[in-house]
């Protein structure tokens, strides 16, 4: 029973931005299509131990949810005698009496746009993306924008409560305006992936389901915008990271950092293509930040080992990233970077700028550098300690085994 239920979450889970997507679609309304699919995700939890897991999950919850939907919007309409919302029932019947076995509409992309409108604040439009689509919880994406989870919470309600009483419209935008917004389009594709390249919680640091899902919708993203370099920028970062998702785990689970991994197990097809979108969007000569990124991981993926990755010009990409997009995430990286191009003190100093630390004190990464820097300056005890912080942060089972096998090595 217990293996059933698990299977069951890992399906749920995985489907949820794309069943969600298309409730959105024919209800408009972010609040009942939750609703729906929770209530929907309670009778596969019932019925699916039992009558087994249908060929098709995702088109069995949306129905399930379309019909719960149906339920509860008829039981309004008659109650409150709502005339109006009682005639678009029918449309919405019809859609829940489809075959559980019939393919599901795709309309990620649409909520995508539709979550990205600039009426919303940007950190909204991300936000409630990835809550929507992704299916990250609350704490997953308070966890990412590095803001306390009420914080976040209360964004996500006002930023659904604009979508209704603004009436935004559920569609992709008019090409003209398309490039307005895909600052924020393209931020969601990134943190979508971010969670499923290194969760936030959980037994695995491994997500596939969003890193696959991110993948998908950047190629989409950069199909529509053939002619934005930073599109193809993302497509390539993208395809670069997720080319060494196999190496990142050993056999027994536990996290395999990139100066460890076994580059033969590194996804030479992705790479390939990643570093063709790097080219083709360097050959427009409008540089930014995703192109940047991608370019920092293009010198990795040409390395034929850890030692001979060319980490100046690295650190020279994360100058230009710093000075392009300011933040204490792309200062952390550039201290590793320089740390590993002139020594772990040039390093050191960056990371123990009393600026960064207080900004970062509570970013499990920044604890991880901290304490490499200082074990590989040979400060055992200052790194012992800086992993205890890292380990005491850490989010999930495979990196705290990680930082524990790192701390023995340094620990008296």
């Amino acid at each position: 029973m217990l293996a059933a239920r698990a299977a069951i979450e890992a399906v749920v889970r995985a489907e949820a931005g794309r069943v969600l997507a298309g409730l959105i679609a024919v209800l408009r309304d972010f609040d009942r299509a939750e609703d729906a699919f929770q209530e929907a995700t309670a009778a596969a939890l019932e019925h699916w131990p039992h009558d087994g897991i249908p060929a098709r999950p995702a088109a069995w919850l949306a129905t399930a949810a379309r019909r719960k939907a149906l339920d509860r919007l008829r039981h309004e309409a008659m109650r409150e005698r709502r005339h109006q919302e009682l005639a678009v029932l029918a449309g919405l019947e019809r859609s829940a009496s489809d075959d559980a076995e019939h393919a599901i509409p795709d309309e990620r992309l649409r909520l995508v746009f539709t979550c990205c409108h600039p009426a919303l604040s940007l950190e909204a439009q991300v936000a409630l993306t990835l809550r929507t689509l992704g299916g990250l919880t609350t704490a997953e994406i308070a966890n990412a924008f590095l803001v306390p989870e009420p914080t976040l919470a209360r964004r996500l309600v006002r930023a659904k409560g604009k979508i209704r009483e603004a009436r935004i419209p559920y569609r992709v935008p008019d090409l003209a305006v398309l490039p307005e917004r895909l600052e924020s389009v393209l931020a969601v594709v990134y943190l979508i992936f971010n969670e499923g390249y290194a969760a936030s919680s959980g037994a695995s640091p491994l997500r596939r389901d969003l890193s696959t899902e991110a993948i998908r919708l950047a190629r989409l993203v950069a199909a529509l915008l053939p002619d934005e370099p930073e599109a193809l920028g993302l497509l390539a970062l993208l395809l670069l990271h997720d080319a060494r998702r196999d190496a990142r785990l050993a056999p027994d689970g536990t996290f395999v950092p990139l100066d460890e991994q076994e580059r033969s197990r590194w996804n030479r097809t992705a790479i390939a293509e990643g570093l063709a979108c790097v080219r083709r969007a360097a050959a427009m000569r409008r540089p930014g930040p995703y192109q940047t990124q991608a370019a920092i991981s293009a010198v990795h993926a040409e390395s034929a080992s850890a030692d001979a990755t060319d980490w100046q010009t690295i650190a020279w990409l994360y100058a230009n990233l710093e000075r392009m997009q300011p933040s204490p995430v792309v200062a952390l990286n550039r201290a590793v970077a320089v740390a590993r191009a002139t020594g772990p003190e040039g390093g050191l100093a960056i990371l123990q700028s009393r600026r960064l630390a207080a900004v970062l004190a509570d970013y499990q990464p920044y604890h991880c550098a901290h304490a490499d820097l200082l074990r590989r300056a040979g400060r055992r005890k200052a790194a012992a300690a800086a992993y205890r912080r890292a380990i005491a942060l850490a989010r999930t089972d495979a990196e705290r085994a990680h930082l524990e096998r790192r701390l023995g090595e340094v620990a008296p």
